[in-house]
């Protein structure tokens, strides 16, 4: 009898999670008319011992009626109470812990997803992939006549023309100054350079006004498909090499990775100097 007594005591007690201020003061309510409950029995109980050993001083009846008139309300207000400051404690302390958690995964300037968070997600994914990077064109060079502050407008813009391409449903992240990623599950060639050339037209399109002066902004971007079994390295190459080729081919372009092995120009030096230089950048 003791141990489900107990059992149920600590499950009651246990406060878990809130979803909500409100859903802490109607559990508080809850909990204390339950806790309300238990103290006047015990103390009913209580009572009984005492007669039946006649330890009780004074009459049962207007003992019992003192019990059922102090007992109840003053368990209830200091159950409400404590219930309610520990639950709202616990409460704002998962609101915090969320908010922590979402920005440890949220590149600030862009609002996208962060180099970790993207991992995370390609760490999950399962079956044909198709991974996309994009860099900025010219960026040094928008940063160096214009100030840092213009490319910062530059990668939010740039960021902007991601997220509305895309929505929210797909894995879409800054990883590096002036470099995105794309993740595509379940997508084929066909959809993959259909979304990359969709992306680069918009930054092309859309332009940036800036002290007056109209700056063009526009991207180039490899990409390179899989399988998500085989790892983020391989899939992260073959796109590092293609951005690379459609940089070295006049930029503002999508270059596939299985261009590569058709493209005619020595790629030896430099590319291999680049790649490996983003790689070391990506998966530090």
């Amino acid at each position: 009898m003791f141990d489900l007594v107990h059992v149920w005591v600590i499950r009651q007690l246990t406060l878990g999670e809130f979803a909500s201020r409100q859903s802490v003061l109607s559990k508080a309510a809850l909990m204390a008319a339950k806790i309300a409950v238990f103290a006047y029995l015990l103390n009913i109980v209580g009572h009984l011992i005492l007669v039946a050993f006649g330890l009780l001083p004074y009459p049962l009846l207007p003992a019992l009626v003192v019990a059922t008139m102090l007992t109840p309300p003053v368990s209830f207000i200091v159950a409400v109470i404590a219930y309610s400051v520990v639950g709202l404690a616990i409460y704002d302390l998962g609101v915090s812990r969320q908010r922590f958690e979402t920005l440890s995964r949220t590149d600030m300037l862009s609002g996208l997803m962060n180099r970790r968070a993207f991992l995370d997600t390609f760490e999950l994914a399962r079956g044909p992939v198709a991974l996309i990077l994009f860099d900025i064109d010219r960026f040094k060079s928008i940063n160096d006549s214009l100030g840092h502050k213009a490319g910062d407008d530059v990668i939010v813009r740039t960021a902007q023309c991601l997220a509305s391409a895309l929505g929210s449903g797909e894995a879409i992240a800054r990883i590096g100054g002036e470099e995105f990623a794309v993740l595509l599950t379940g997508q084929g060639t066909e959809r993959a350079m259909q979304v990359a050339e969709t992306i680069r037209a918009s930054v092309e399109g859309r332009g940036l006004t800036i002290g007056g002066r109209q700056v063009s902004v526009t991207v180039s971007a490899g990409v390179s498909e899989g399988l998500a079994e085989l790892g983020f390295s391989e899939l992260f190459s073959g796109a590092d090499r293609a951005l690379y080729l459609a940089k070295a081919s006049g930029r503002n372009r999508i270059v596939h990775a299985r261009e590569l092995v058709e493209a005619s120009m020595d790629l030896s030096g430099p590319d291999n100097g680049q790649a490996a230089g983003s790689r070391a950048r990506f998966t530090a």
